[in-house]
Order: structure tokens, then sequence, then C-alpha cells
């Protein structure tokens, strides 16, 4: 036991603008004892190569905040997602986590607010969607949303590996589909309607980061690139968006649920333009009012209506409580930004 080693996969977002990516390293830890966050200890890195410091100060620290089953290295080996802080031990300016953090700490957290991420991406390889030909376009949109056969559906042995590293990494992950254009595919992390599951939004937003790293390495390996650009084939094509559910301890209860939703509504409408300018690099080219999307210069909300900024579930206006989709970020967004701006919004909290 003594001599047991395990290798810690260090998870961090760097500074690129206007699209944050992903960053890791492996550490080799010692332990004797059982896995707890505190095995994890803080680590520095090169923050001149990450678009995060200057090469004459480029020191800056990872700070584990939680940590998951590595099921790419197997058992004893975890993913660690982190924060990043200035050598003064103050979050760095990219580090969005500690704003969603803030947020919740002043008073967000009291309302318990859930979220759950439908993630759009698209495969691509050779320079091209993932199952387009070589030259030209493939057939229109319509027979590839949730497609089965090999003439419609690309990638599917990559989503169905990622979703099990996804289950194996203790993940809420609620399902996956083909969107609808070839080559493109959605994920969902969320609430499952299981017994004791977490969906706080925070947690949720970790868990949509984790699985878009795993995402990215099982692609890697089949040689296939992973892109969530919100318009990656310009013309008569769907965007790639991240639909994003949201509910309070208020929307979910019987009593106030429709109630609490209207009153959610009416304050997101006040804040739209603030709201764009968080959901993603170039979603002028996806929210055009086409393509199942509402124009990004205007705000509109509806039952079952996916033309709509946000859409109220069929069954959540029939049972009259439960939550309602923000139909507004692109799949390049933040999904702490997101989550900062609906807790923010709905619920009020200014953190300065």
């Amino acid at each position: 036991m003594d001599n047991k080693v395990i290798k810690a996969d260090y998870i961090w977002l760097d500074g690129a603008s206007p699209t944050q990516q992903l960053r890791s390293k492996v550490k080799v830890i010692p332990c004797g004892q059982a896995v707890d966050l505190s095995v994890f200890e803080e680590w520095g890195f090169d923050g001149s190569s990450t678009y995060q410091a200057t090469g004459h100060d480029s020191d800056l620290n990872l700070r584990p905040v939680c940590f998951y089953p590595d099921p790419v290295r197997g058992d004893g080996n975890y993913l660690v997602m982190c924060e990043v802080f200035t050598p003064d031990n103050e979050p760095h300016p990219t580090n969005s986590r500690a704003q969603l953090r803030r947020a919740l700490e002043m008073g967000g957290e009291a309302q318990d607010p859930w979220a759950g991420y439908e993630q759009e991406y698209t495969f691509f390889k050779d320079g091209r969607p993932l199952g387009w030909p070589e030259n030209g376009y493939p057939a229109p949109q319509g027979p590839f949303y949730c497609s089965i056969g090999s003439q419609v559906a690309f990638g599917r042995e990559i989503v169905e590996e990622h979703l099990d590293m996804c289950l194996k990494a203790g993940l809420l992950a609620y399902g996956t589909n083909a969107e609808v254009m070839p080559g493109q595919w959605e994920f969902q992390i969320g609430y499952r309607g299981g017994k004791g599951e977490n969906a706080s939004i925070l947690k949720m937003a970790d868990e949509t980061w984790i699985a878009r790293y795993l995402l990215c390495l099982v692609a890697e390996k089949h040689g296939v690139q992973v892109s969530f650009d919100v318009k990656p084939v310009k013309g008569d094509w769907n965007g790639a968006g991240m639909h994003t559910n949201f509910s309070t301890k208020a929307t979910r209860d019987s009593k106030s649920g429709m109630k609490a939703i209207e009153d959610a509504i009416q304050n997101l409408s006040q804040r739209h333009k603030e709201h764009i300018a968080k959901y993603g690099a170039n979603n002028h080219e996806r929210l055009t009012g086409h393509h199942e999307t509402c124009s990004i210069n205007e705000f509109r909300s509806g039952v079952a209506n996916r033309g709509c900024s946000i859409r109220i579930p069929r069954s959540v206006a029939t049972k009259g409580y439960g939550y309602f989709e923000d139909r507004r970020p692109g799949a390049n967004a933040n999904p702490y930004d997101v989550a900062f701006m609906l807790v923010s919004t709905v619920l009020n909290v200014r953190t300065s």
C-alpha cells in the first residue's frame, strides 16, 4: 500500500480568446491512503504558454476542485478539475468557475439552482464533417436526426465509447443522439431522475467540461477532430448549440412553479444582450431566426416552441412546474459563464 502511486490528470481552462480551450497534464502521486480531494495538491504551470501570463512572470497555480475516476487510464487513476490562481492566491481573470462560485455563495445557492446541458458538436476529418463526400454536399437535412444506418449516421462508435467513458467516470450523462446535420451529434449532462442525484449547477458545469474533455480524447484516438463551432458549415445547415435547462427550488415547486418560471423569463428579457455577450463566439451566425433558433436581436419565450429564446417544455406547462430551456447558448459557450448569467439574472444575484 505504501508504494502505490496514482496518475492524476489535472485539467483546466486556458486563456484563449474568444473561446477558452481545455489543457491538461498528468501528475504521478504517491498515495497510501483513501483518495479524497486533499490527495491532489496544488501544482504550477507555465501560463505564458496558455495565454494566461507573460514570459517574464509566467508561474500560475492549479487548484484542484473536484475529481472523477479516470476511464482512460483505468482504475485507481483520476481526472482532476482545477481552477487557475495567481501566485497572490487570487482567482486568475480567466477563472470563470470562481465567478460562478461567488454568485452561489452570495445568495444563489439558497435557491438550489439546477442545470442540464445539451452539448452539440461536429466531428471533422480531412477538413470536412465526418461522412461528408470529398466534393460537394450530402443530401439535404432531414434523414440525419436520430438516424440509424451507415448511410446517414457517422461516428457512432466514437459517440458510444464516449458515453461509456462518461458513465465510468460517474458523470450524470443522460443521453446522446445524432443531430440534424450529418457528422453532428449531441450529448446531455444533467438530472436523470435517480434517487439522490445531485444536479446542482456548479457540479453540472464541471461535469460538462469533463465530458467535453473525454470526447476530445476519444476522438483523438480515432483520428477525428471535435468542433464546438456554432456554425461549422455555412449556408442552409443547422448550427450547433448548448441548450441549457435551468430550474430552481421555486420553479420545481408545484405551488409556485409557473409563476417562478414567468418571473425568471421576465428577468431574462431585461438582460438579453448581456447574456448573448457570454453565450459563445460568433453566435450571430447561428441565431438567425432559422434552423430552430430565435434571432439574436429578439427575445421571445413560448411553450414547446424551438424558435424561441426560452422554451417551456409542454410537459412543464401541463403540470405547472419544473424547468425551462435557454436555447441561446452556442456550442462553444463556457458552461460556467452560462450558469453564472442564469444564476445572477434569474435570482437577482450581484457579485460586485
